[in-house]
C-alpha cells in the first residue's frame, strides 16, 4: 500500500503544514511507502519520501488559490491514476479517501448576518468544504481535536459516521524544566503565539498585571509577536516583562514556571502540549483544542469568559505548586500509527 499526502506547502510554514510534515516523516520512519503532492517543497525531504511538485500557484485571495490548487490536484490524479494508494489530504481537495481537518469549519459563517454571506468567496469556500467532507469517495475525516470534532458535527451532522477519533498533534521530547523552587513573590509566566489577538495576549497582560499585586516580582515573557506590535499593551508597566519576538520556544520553555494561554479561539494549540512535554504546567481557556490533553496536575482549564480574578487565582495556584507536573508524552510516531490504523479501515477500489 502507498500513501499519498496532499499538502499545498510541504514544510514547517504553519501549524497545519508542520502537522503534515511530521506525520509524513514519522510514517516513512515506520517503513510506509509515502509520497507527497504539493505546490512547493520547503524542506529537504527524507530519502524514503517521494515529493511531486505542482509548482507555485497564486497565494491570494485564499479562496481562489484553494480552488485552483484543488483543480491542479484533480488533474494530476486524473493523469496519473493511483492504484492501491491511500490519498490523505490536508487541504480542501476532492480526490482523497481521508481528510485531516485542522481548523474550525468555514460553515460557521452561516451563523453570521446575511450581508456577510453574500459573496463569491463565501460560496466557493462553502462548496470546497462540503466537497472535502461529503464527497462520495471520502471515507474518513480526522479532526485534530475534540473541539474541532464537535464543530464539524454541528455544521455537518451527516458526516458523523465518517469521523474518526481526534488525532491530536504529536510533540517532540524537549529539555525538561529543572526542578527548582518558585519564589513566593515571583515566577516566570510565558505567553507564546504570533497571532496574539486570537490567542489572548491582551488578557494575559491583564491577568499578570493583577497577579503582580500579590506577586510583585512575577514576570511575563512574550514569544511570537514582534515587540513593536505589542509594546503598547505594557505602557503602564514598570519592568517585569520581556518581549522576545519570533524565537524558538524550546529554548525558553524550560526557564518558565507556567504557560498562560487564554485564547479566544485555538483549534489545537501545539505550544500547550510542548509546554506539558517539558513539565511546565499550562493554564488555558476552554476554547483551546489542547485543553482536553491536560491531565490532572498538569494544568488548569478555565472557561473563556471566566472573570479575571479566577485567572489570577489559577495562576497563583499553579505557581505555588509543590510537585513536578506529570510528563506529557505523545510522539509523532504515535500519531503516524494512529493514521496507519485508520487507513486499515479504508476500502480501496
Amino acid at each position: 500500500m502507498k500513501i499519498l499526502h496532499i499538502v499545498r506547502q510541504y514544510g514547517p510554514v504553519g501549524g497545519m503544514e508542520r502537522y503534515a510534515l511530521e506525520v509524513i516523516k514519522a510514517q516513512a520512519e515506520l517503513g510506509a511507502n509515502v509520497h507527497v503532492l504539493c505546490e512547493q517543497c520547503h524542506v529537504q525531504p527524507p530519502e524514503n519520501v517521494q515529493v511531486h511538485r505542482l509548482g507555485q500557484g497564486m497565494r491570494k485571495p485564499r479562496w481562489l488559490s484553494a480552488l485552483l490548487f484543488s483543480r491542479k490536484v484533480t488533474a494530476w490524479i486524473k493523469d496519473r491514476p493511483q492504484p492501491n494508494t491511500i490519498i490523505h489530504s490536508h487541504e480542501t481537495t476532492g480526490v482523497h479517501h481521508i481528510s485531516t481537518f485542522h481548523g474550525p469549519p468555514f460553515a460557521r459563517i452561516r451563523q453570521s448576518g446575511w450581508w456577510k454571506r453574500i459573496s463569491l468567496r463565501v460560496y466557493v469556500n462553502l462548496w470546497l468544504e462540503k466537497r472535502e467532507l461529503c464527497g462520495p469517495q471520502v471515507q474518513k475525516i480526522s479532526p485534530n481535536s475534540e473541539l474541532i470534532a464537535g464543530e464539524l458535527l454541528d455544521a455537518y451532522p451527516e458526516v458523523e459516521q465518517r469521523l474518526t477519533h481526534p488525532v491530536v498533534p504529536g510533540v517532540e521530547p524537549g529539555v525538561l524544566r529543572p526542578d527548582r523552587d518558585i519564589p513566593s513573590k515571583g515566577g516566570i509566566i510565558g505567553f507564546i503565539g504570533k497571532e496574539w489577538k486570537r490567542k489572548g495576549l491582551d488578557r494575559a497582560v491583564a491577568i499578570v498585571e493583577q497577579l503582580r499585586e500579590q506577586r510583585p516580582d512575577c514576570e511575563l515573557w512574550v514569544l511570537g509577536p514582534e515587540p513593536e506590535t505589542v509594546s503598547h499593551l505594557f505602557k503602564q508597566w514598570q519592568g517585569g516583562y520581556r518581549l522576545l519576538g519570533l524565537t524558538d520556544s524550546r529554548e525558553f520553555l524550560p526557564q518558565m514556571d507556567l504557560l498562560l494561554h487564554p485564547a479566544r479561539r485555538e483549534p489545537f494549540g501545539m505550544v500547550v502540549t510542548e509546554a506539558l512535554a517539558t513539565q511546565v504546567p499550562a493554564l488555558v481557556s476552554s476554547q483551546c483544542g489542547a485543553a482536553k490533553e491536560i491531565a490532572a496536575f498538569q494544568g488548569i482549564v478555565l472557561d473563556e469568559n471566566a472573570v479575571i480574578t479566577d485567572w489570577v487565582k489559577a495562576c497563583d495556584t499553579l505557581l505555588n505548586r509543590t510537585f513536578t507536573p506529570p510528563l506529557y508524552q505523545h510522539s509523532w510516531q504515535d500519531v503516524a500509527r494512529e493514521y496507519l490504523d485508520i487507513y486499515a479501515s479504508i476500502t480501496l477500489k
